[in-house]
């Protein structure tokens, strides 16, 4: 991940922990791969306009899905998966979500979901 998404996903994390300190609100983290090319416009198609996400490169997407408990993002993951896998006939997308926890530094919550995600990625390999 380059310096300049790097920043902008921990801007964005950061964002989110704000505004739950200040009114509540809680979010859950996503990062997503994508083996085909996919563009903003494209994965726009698929989420809630409430929702952001930050291209980090040409496969991998991190999501904010603002508002949401982390039992909901996962059923909102899951349709992601099977809209991506139907539209581009590809079964290689996957996504890692991790828990929203302001103890976490924007940087743990990265390193976790990239963990996550490769381990993902292992177990298919497998398959």
């Amino acid at each position: 991940m380059n310096k300049n998404n790097l920043s902008r996903v921990k801007t964005e994390i950061k964002k989110a922990y704000y505004t739950h300190t200040r009114y509540h609100t809680i979010a859950t983290f996503a990062l997503l791969y994508h083996a085909k090319l996919i563009n903003v416009r494209e994965l726009k198609k698929y989420l809630r306009i409430s929702d952001y996400f930050i291209r980090i490169d040409n496969h991998h997407f991190f999501i904010n899905f603002t508002n949401t408990k982390q039992e909901n993002a996962f059923k909102a993951s899951e349709n992601l998966l099977l809209y991506l896998d139907k539209d581009f006939h590809d079964t290689t997308s996957c996504i890692a979500i991790d828990t929203f926890d302001i103890s976490k530094t924007p940087q743990m919550v990265i390193n976790r979901l990239m963990k996550f995600l490769m381990l993902q990625n292992t177990i298919l390999m497998k398959e």
